[in-house]
């Protein structure tokens, strides 16, 4: 059996009776860390240990750290009756705690826990302050992995040095302001020692940090701009009644175009690779997602949330291989899973075709190449691209005829199917035909660009020029390797 105690926050007096009995009647106490101002008290009353601290040098992080006191912990009671100690309490901000109880359920162990006095009522108590609502309690190293919502209190207890207090620094002030005023509490519950501070943030590793601070971080009066609650409340507010008059009269049509335009600008910036545009783009596509599932709300459809939800069950559902029992052997099994889930999914849905999940609004040339594929995933598909270069030869001969013919009904049905032909072409040939004519785009662009500026040299408008020797500079350019 595992019995874990709870060593309080730094006094006799904050360790309770049935704690101080186990801890001086055990032949041996195993500490995570002798460093804490009541081991002495304890030993001098009888208390014989052994600590884990030659581990904190040893560990290159806290998670290799807590996993090796955890699973030494378990070779002891793998032996037998152990008694493991722990600061403040056991149910408190204690991770070793929470991996030994695991590790011990999966080998049958039973585990006991006796509290003490935690270090949060320690905290609370030198603070003068008393928890009615929500409060954050967070272990300092584990900023890494969380971030404060930023409108509840926050207390943080692991700061140990301040290399550590650093990290969490830099991890705060991406909620909170840098001048916002934060309290640091030295050896809250011990008698003689007990100090309180308060600084702006930003100091945070500028004044005496050790093993016993903490901190209390106060709630901010909005939630910080970073919060996705935060942009669901600006949204919120922009369509309120006392809000914007041109927000409130947007509609989910209205909205349409602005979607598709964010949509291309965040391209753009991905093209570019300019990493501040690509934020700021993402940021306004967001806006948009937000704003519809905004008025969604208002006609008491869905809102955000359902919308989040609905995509979280999705991956969940569609990466067994992630979230189950499922075992692939690469990417390749991953689409095939998918494809099969997809396809459930589809039956679900009561979907009359396989064509009904392409989105009739998609762009025409993604539209082609989206219902080929689909088409080619149940066999309907050429077999090479050399055939479908036969097939774009057949429809080249035809759009000829009907150019001859003079129908522009004709002509525009034959040319629509030389279209369809050509994204078949980049399809078969393991291309995207989007991104091909984007880059066909851009060629023609930077060579253009390359006629009009050597016309600008020679005082020229291209006006003036003729189409030989505009043409003479297109090769010029492609000869220079322009575009």
């Amino acid at each position: 059996m595992v019995t874990i105690v709870g060593l309080g926050p730094g006094s006799l007096g904050g360790v309770s009776v049935a704690a101080l009995e186990i801890l001086t009647g055990a032949p041996e106490v195993l500490l995570r860390t002798r460093r804490h101002p009541v081991v002495a008290a304890l030993e001098a009353r009888g208390m014989r240990a052994r600590s884990f601290d030659d581990l904190y040098e040893a560990a290159a992080s806290f998670d290799e750290l807590y996993d090796r006191i955890a699973d030494a912990v378990l070779e002891a009671a793998r032996a037998g009756d152990v008694v493991y100690a722990v600061p403040g309490s056991p149910t408190l901000g204690e991770r070793t705690v929470g991996l030994l109880g695991e590790r011990c359920a999966a080998e049958g162990i039973p585990v006991t826990v006796v509290p003490s006095v935690s270090s949060l009522d320690a905290l609370l108590a030198s603070l003068g302050r008393s928890i009615d609502a929500v409060l954050t309690v967070a272990h300092a190293p584990d900023l890494d992995h969380f971030r404060p919502d930023g409108i509840t209190p926050l207390v943080l207890f692991g700061l140990y040095d301040t290399a550590t207090a650093a990290e969490a620094k830099l991890a705060l002030m991406e909620v909170y302001p840098d001048e916002h005023s934060v309290t640091v509490v030295r050896a809250a519950g011990v008698p003689g020692q007990e100090q309180r501070e308060e600084i702006p943030l930003y100091r945070l590793d500028r004044v005496t940090i050790d093993h016993l601070t903490s901190v209390y971080v106060p709630p901010l009066t909005q939630r910080p701009a970073t919060s996705f609650e935060r942009l669901v409340e600006v949204m919120a507010a922009l369509r309120a009644p006392d809000g914007c008059p041109w927000d409130r009269e947007q509609t989910h049509q209205s909205l349409k175009k602005y979607l598709t335009e964010e949509t291309y600008e965040f391209f753009d910036a991905l093209d570019e690779g300019d990493d501040e545009r690509m934020a700021d783009e993402l940021g306004d596509l967001l806006l948009q997602i937000v704003f519809h599932a905004r008025i969604a709300q208002e006609e008491d459809r869905f809102d955000i949330h359902d919308a989040i939800r609905s995509i979280v069950e999705k991956l969940v559902r569609r990466h067994p291989h992630v979230f189950g029992e499922v075992a692939v052997s690469g990417s390749a099994e991953v689409l095939v899973n998918w494809e099969q889930i997809k396809a459930q999914e589809r039956l679900t849905a009561h979907r009359k075709s396989l064509l009904d999940a392409v989105p009739r609004s998609m762009p025409p040339l993604q539209r082609a190449y989206e219902l080929t594929r689909r088409a080619a995933k149940v066999g309907f598909d050429w077999a090479s691209a050399a055939d479908v270069l036969a097939k774009v030869a057949e429809e080249t001969e035809e759009s000829r005829e009907a150019l001859e013919s003079g129908d522009a009904v004709r002509i525009g049905h034959e040319v629509g199917d030389l279209l369809f032909a050509l994204v078949n072409l980049a399809r078969k040939a393991g291309l995207e035909p989007d991104e091909v004519l984007a880059q066909a785009n851009r060629r023609f662009s930077d060579r253009f660009r390359y006629i009009e500026q050597r016309a600008e040299e020679q005082g020229r408008s291209l006006n003036e020029m003729s189409l030989e020797e505009m043409d003479a500079l297109w090769n010029e350019a492609k000869a220079q390797g322009i575009g």
